[in-house]
């Protein structure tokens, strides 16, 4: 079977992650690569192997596949290009910055029957495995998501930009509609939100608290789920858990197996495999969407309490 050929358009922090993984990654040929800025694109170009694109025209001759790490407000428009000429995507999250955008882009994949595949690069996370597997009836959830100020992603307020993770992990875990938000953000280096917070009402009567920050001085990546039967604590940055359980009227704890892997390129593998069987990705369009409905809900209320 000829390998997929991919190539990462926005080779940034994030892109040139992509690019890292893809050149190790032997079911796929890494073929190419588009930058904006061409002396750092045929920089990574030449130190992974592949070809640098003058142009995203000259890029799409060159992939079957591809990842879409620019810009948030810059997705739409460049993965609108890509699908239009019959490339299965992984676009980095948020899918796009406003919802007619990513369903456009939804129903262009589909109508074109390619995989398009949204970058919740958590749900790849061995630690969420772990968790799936003791979770029976959430009632309470609360997730904090802290790093220091970025100098990337600033087009974008914190929600978007890293609550959206946690916000897409509890809606696939809940599945649910939400039937109440209250929300409240605070600008402090950015003309948006720099930390924020949103405590959701889900109508199966299941609520979730979700913190994030990034102006915090330590980083932090944590989830904690209540159920009738336990109490799971765990740590996707540490790649850690624990399980607390009622048993024989005292709680007992017991550490999470956790086998570690690097998650970003366990989601590259899985995009490379849907691609090339066209099984449903993971977190789809749809999917993406539908958190990226939530995030925007959330900082409509942020904005309208300010």
């Amino acid at each position: 079977m000829k390998k997929l050929r991919v190539g990462v358009v926005g080779v940034g922090h994030i892109g040139s992650n992509h690019a890292r993984l893809y050149a190790e990654i032997s079911s796929a040929d890494f073929s190419a690569v588009y930058d904006l800025d061409l002396a750092r694109g045929h920089t990574i170009g030449r130190k992974f192997d592949a070809v640098t694109a003058k142009s995203l025209d000259e890029f799409i001759e060159m992939v079957d596949a591809a990842s879409v790490a620019t810009p948030t407000n810059t997705h739409y428009e460049v993965a609108r290009s890509l699908l239009a000429r019959g490339k299965h995507l992984l676009v980095e999250k948020p899918i796009t910055d406003n919802t007619a955008n990513a369903a456009e882009l939804v129903e262009l994949a589909a109508g074109n029957g390619l995989v398009l595949q949204i970058g919740h690069v958590e749900r790849f996370n061995p630690v969420l495995g772990a968790l799936e597997k003791h979770l029976t009836h959430p009632r309470f959830i609360e997730a904090h998501r802290l790093s220091p100020y970025p100098e990337r992603s600033t087009d974008i307020g914190v929600v978007l930009d890293l609550m959206i993770h946690d916000l897409e992990v509890i809606l696939h875990f809940v599945r649910s509609p939400v039937q109440r938000i209250d929300a409240v953000g605070v600008p402090v280096l950015s003309r948006v939100e720099d930390i924020a917070n949103a405590r959701l009402r889900f109508e199966n009567g299941c609520i979730a608290n979700v913190t994030s920050s990034r102006i915090s001085p330590e980083r932090m990546r944590k989830i904690r789920v209540f159920q009738e039967d336990a109490y799971l604590s765990l740590d996707y940055q540490n790649q850690s858990g624990e399980i607390y359980r009622r048993s024989g009227g005292r709680i007992t704890r017991d550490k999470v197996e956790i086998e570690r892997e690097e998650p970003l390129k366990r989601q590259l593998m899985s995009f490379i495999d849907c691609a090339s069987t066209g099984r449903e990705p993971r977190v789809s369009g749809f999917q993406a969407t539908a958190a990226l409905k939530l995030a925007v809900e959330i900082t409509k209320r942020i904005a309208s309490s300010v």
